[in-house]
């Protein structure tokens, strides 16, 4: 296990460097800044804003500075703390640095504000798939054939090739402007978060049922359940006590990638329902070229998803004992 967690965390270390130079790198070849608009600034105005986050400086020594914490400008560290002091800046010390689009935040302001949303509407939409994913699996596996495992089937086929916005287009038509049950945007009160949370959550639920389906009848049609069937254990005790548990070792392997595709997908649900999240933040950043902005959500991204993928390998040796951390 120590072994495992730890080749983990280097291969960790060396994914973040990875993506951080290829967004760096990217970010800064396309045409346009930061400082680039509709309403173009005076020269001198933008030339000092140039200077003040050093973007005048060649891309080596920029990239040098944003990985730090290093003092290539000569007058001690690029930024310092909120209370005037010095302190070291960089990746390294884990500073992302400031916002050029807000100018009196930093990044990591920003994503402290708005990874607390993101990550309740993801919880809320992973609950979704789980809860309607499960329950339609065990049962359309169960009533193998019949209507309800057709009806199943035919939803979840739809669930998958629907994409969300469709889906969140037609529900506020329905249930917000039509029948005026839920809001259609905001955040803040618990059912503001209904309907973005099922938006994002049903496709996921779509999969679920289907991995869910195909693992319970694999394990249904083995030894050792027709065996708990055969000894007049109750037909509820034999699924749920003896069938589920490994009929369910596909949804785990799913619930990482499951995960990631909530939390990137997050980017439109988001911003269709006005919700404060890092999704908003990074569509914006994208719009505005707020490069240490649109870069730190993307790290915090791939930080997230290595971490869930860890976690998911762990719960799957939890479920299936013959499965060891290093063949994971």
């Amino acid at each position: 296990m120590i072994l495992f967690l730890v080749r983990r965390a280097l291969w960790f270390l060396l994914t973040l460097w990875v993506v951080a130079t290829l967004s760096f790198v990217l970010m800064r070849s396309v045409r346009g800044g930061p400082f680039s608009g509709e309403r173009a600034l005076h020269p001198s105005v933008e030339a000092a804003l140039r200077e003040r986050y050093h973007l005048d400086w060649p891309m080596w020594k920029q990239y040098l500075q944003y990985v730090g914490p290093l003092n290539l400008d000569g007058h001690g560290p690029r930024f310092v703390g909120g209370d005037g002091s010095d302190r070291f800046t960089g990746l390294f010390a884990l500073d992302l640095g400031p916002s050029f689009h807000y100018r009196d935040f930093t990044v990591d302001d920003i994503l402290r504000q708005s990874l607390p949303v993101s990550l309740a509407l993801g919880a809320l939409a992973l609950a979704w798939a789980l809860i309607l994913g499960l329950t339609a699996g065990v049962l359309s596996a169960l009533w193998r054939g019949r209507a309800l495992d057709v009806g199943v089937r035919l939803v979840a086929t739809l669930g998958i090739a629907l994409p969300n916005f469709v889906l969140a287009g037609l529900l506020v038509l329905a249930l917000s402007f039509g029948a005026g049950l839920l809001p259609p945007a905001g955040w803040g009160e618990p059912r503001h978060a209904l309907l973005p949370s099922f938006v994002l959550g049903a496709p996921f639920a779509a999969y679920v049922a289907r991995l869910t389906r195909s693992g319970m009848l694999e394990v249904l049609s083995q030894d050792f359940v027709r065996t708990a069937v055969a000894k007049g254990l109750p037909r509820r005790t034999v699924v749920l006590r003896h069938a589920l548990r490994a009929g369910i070792l596909p949804v785990v392997s799913y619930l990482g990638p499951a995960a990631a595709g909530i939390l990137t997908g997050s980017l439109v649900v988001e911003k269709i329902f006005a919700i404060p999240g890092t999704g908003t933040h990074f569509v914006n950043s994208a719009l505005n070229r707020d490069y240490t902005l649109a870069m730190g959500v993307t790290l915090l991204y791939t930080a997230l998803v290595f971490a869930l993928n860890t976690l998911v390998d762990v719960a799957y040796t939890l479920l299936d004992p013959r499965i060891r951390l290093e063949d994971a």
